[in-house]
């Protein structure tokens, strides 16, 4: 992980996105949903949170709370990300 990545401001223009209604939103290019999506779709309810202790670089530790003070729910976001993208067709990890 580069450092100078990580203290990269957003370009997003947050002020426009902040005052957009739903209204104002383009979803033309989202398909509608089918009755077979809602067909095999899955109601899941997610589970609390465990607490345990990880060793993260100062620079990470930093980049996370600059984002705000639930930076502890986006480091464990990043890690469900990670792990969801690292399973194997089982639902395994790779290892």
């Amino acid at each position: 992980m580069n450092a100078a990545n990580m203290n990269k401001r957003s370009e997003t223009d947050w002020a426009r996105i902040d005052v957009m209604t739903d209204e104002m939103i383009d979803t033309s290019d989202i398909p509608p949903l089918s009755d077979e999506f809602f067909a095999k779709a899955t109601w899941r309810m997610p589970r609390p949170p465990v607490s345990i202790t990880v060793r993260v670089e100062p620079e990470v530790l930093e980049w996370f709370k600059a984002q705000g003070e639930d930076y502890s729910r986006l480091m464990a976001g990043a890690l469900r990300i990670y792990a969801e993208a690292h399973k194997n067709p089982t639902g395994q990890s790779r290892r």
